[in-house]
């Protein structure tokens, strides 16, 4: 098993310390996210053997497409997570980017397609639709995009929220991209299970990842169709426990009282239920931060999305990932603050004791076996 490793473009900026924001709320870091900065990130993860970055979509932050677009050609192996959400185009023509994108990079492109769970970011682009009706689309939407990518016929379809007629491609992208999706309600299940290759999920501990990878597993069996799974998650790892920790502490001791209690707030409101798990994980209690061994929910007292990191020494995140392995989980998505230099700590420390381990190798080394083709869940 070859674990695959990806990385995280902060495009509303960069910090020594905490953002604060996210997921439909305003946020900014005191490194702007030029694109002299990202490209830095980029060559970062490049050259420390991440597979590919994400990059977040939402009012929040830069757009993606045309973000990632204009880094590719700065950049030689690194894939771009880009993220997307359905109902704010056309599936004809985000399958047409994605072909384009696909063909200029080399086969670059990966795909996070996000539904949306805070309703009032999705009224400012326009879309209305209650929660249950926005997975259905996203179902609808995929639907779409994978006839388009993989059909020489002209594609037809008519359904609630979406409606093609004589839709074809002139150029399909080869390879497909791999989809990754994320959610953890009734509604994202099944969409999940049917359309997805990659299933994300946030940090969680152990024990609750397990029961989810069991449950959208069971759901895909349905379809006769077997996913791999993906970990969202922040990592601070250091040559010992006692450094890791504290810079755990640093962090925590920047933050703005006034933020935790604005961005509390702001998550209140979320219709998402992944947001709601990762707010759950403290118990109501803001000081019960360790949730688990290495596993802290300090990032989530101020960032929305994914709120939870992998505090230790480069042997403990070590463990702790190995662990998540066990239970599936082959592709994991992580960040770090600020995001240039926690690439080569994590890059430097970790990787190299997973290469040892048999859990890693690095993407693209030609004494290594390729690793296995990626095939079709919301997770920033």
């Amino acid at each position: 098993m070859s674990l695959a490793f990806h990385w995280f473009l902060p495009t509303y900026g960069d910090s020594r310390n905490l953002v604060a924001g996210g997921h439909g709320t305003a946020m900014r870091g005191d490194r702007p996210a030029t694109l002299k900065y990202l490209h830095q990130i980029c060559a970062a993860a490049e050259t420390n053997g991440f597979e590919a970055v994400l990059t977040p979509t939402g009012l929040w932050c830069e757009d993606a497409w045309l973000t990632t677009a204009m880094l590719v050609e700065r950049t030689e192996t690194l894939k771009f997570l880009v993220a997307l959400r359905p109902g704010l185009t056309s599936p004809t023509l985000a399958a047409q980017m994605a072909g384009t994108f696909q063909r200029q990079s080399g086969g670059r492109l990966l795909l996070n397609v996000v539904t949306g769970g805070e309703p009032h970011e999705q009224r400012a682009y326009g879309d209305f639709l209650d929660k249950q009706s926005r997975y259905a689309r996203t179902g609808e939407f995929l639907h779409v995009v994978r006839q388009l990518w993989t059909s020489s016929e002209p594609v037809t379809f008519t359904g609630d929220h979406i409606r093609v007629e004589g839709a074809a491609l002139n150029n399909r992208p080869d390879p497909v991209p791999a989809v990754f999706f994320g959610g953890s309600s009734g509604s994202a299940g099944p969409v999940a299970a049917k359309y997805s290759d990659v299933y994300l999920t946030w940090g969680e501990p152990v024990g609750a990842v397990g029961d989810k990878l069991d449950w959208i597993g069971g759901l895909a069996a349905e379809h006769g169709r077997t996913l791999q799974y993906g970990l969202r998650i922040h990592v601070i790892s250091r040559d010992t426990s006692a450094q890791a920790w504290a810079e755990a502490d640093r962090l925590l001791a920047g933050v703005d009282p006034a933020d935790v209690t604005r961005m509390q707030a702001n998550l209140a409101r979320s219709e998402s239920e992944g947001q709601r798990r990762m707010v759950e994980l403290r118990g109501g209690n803001n000081d019960r931060l360790v949730i688990a061994p290495n596993l802290w929910a300090g990032v989530g007292l101020v960032r929305g999305g994914a709120g939870t990191a992998l505090v230790g020494s480069h042997d403990e995140v070590a463990d702790r990932l190995a662990e998540y392995a066990q239970l599936g989980i082959t592709h994991f998505v992580l960040s770090g603050y600020p995001h240039l230099e926690e690439a080569y700590w994590f890059g430097e420390g970790v990787l190299p004791l997973l290469e040892r381990r048999g859990l890693w190798a690095r993407p693209n080394d030609q004494s290594t076996p390729a690793p296995m083709p990626l095939a079709v869940v919301s997770a920033h």
